[in-house]
This record gives structure tokens, sequence and C-alpha cells, in this order.
């Protein structure tokens, strides 16, 4: 079964995606999951080596891109890891973004501690 993974952070938490995703690029790779990402965050991504689907910038409408995505079930899980102190113009995006994930109950981490528990909990239903 083939999964797709939605990748977004903002500016000051790019670099923990970028290392959130190469802890766990084998686990993703050998289970098939392909990652989209907006393109800023799919740019670090692909800088580092690490094989993307890049959209549109999330202010210019990769959030929009993604939440399509999602309404279309195309895409199983999203991690967007945030920051909460910095100030965001596009908030009215992000938040239409998570309202998506709930109305379409997909699941969604916006810092490393959850995105770890909810690749661990993929991994476990997957050995089963």
């Amino acid at each position: 079964m083939k999964m797709k993974l939605a990748v977004i952070a903002h500016d000051g938490k790019k670099a923990d995606m970028v290392a959130f995703l190469n802890r766990h690029y084998e686990f993703m790779h050998s289970a098939n999951i392909e990652i989209i990402a907006t393109g800023t965050t799919g740019k670090h991504a692909q800088d580092a080596g690490l094989k993307v689907e890049r959209l549109l910038s999330g202010p210019l409408g990769g959030d929009a891109q993604i939440a399509a995505q999602l309404a279309e079930h195309k895409v199983q899980m999203v991690l967007f890891f945030r920051d909460p102190l910095g100030k965001h113009p596009h908030e009215p995006d992000v938040q239409m973004l998570m309202r998506v994930c709930d109305v379409h109950n997909v699941p969604l981490a916006t810092n490393p501690a959850s995105a770890e528990l909810m690749l661990k909990g993929l991994e476990k239903q997957m050995q089963t």
C-alpha cells in the first residue's frame, strides 16, 4: 500500500524537519511512503539529499495544495512543524489546513515529539 505524507515547517523549524526526515528516511523509504512538501521545506529536504515532491511555498498556496490533496484522500498523514513563537502572515492558510485534517480525520503532528509517536504507531501497525 502506497502512503503519502505531507511535510511543512515554519522557517524556524525547517532544520528540525530535515533532521526528523533524515532520522526516519530509511523506514519511510522501506514502507513505500511518498513525501510531498511545501516549496521551501521541500527545497531544504532536497538539499539534504532527500527525495520529496515540492509544491508551492506555503504563503504562495502550498498549504492549500496540500489541503486539496487531503480533501481528495490523496494524503494520509501530515507533519507540520509549527513555530508557535513566530508571526506568520499566512496563518489563515495554516488554520485551514489544520481544519481540513480534522474534517477528514487525517493524523496531524505539529512538533517532533508527536511526529515520532505517529511514525512509531505507523511502524507498529505495518508489522501486524
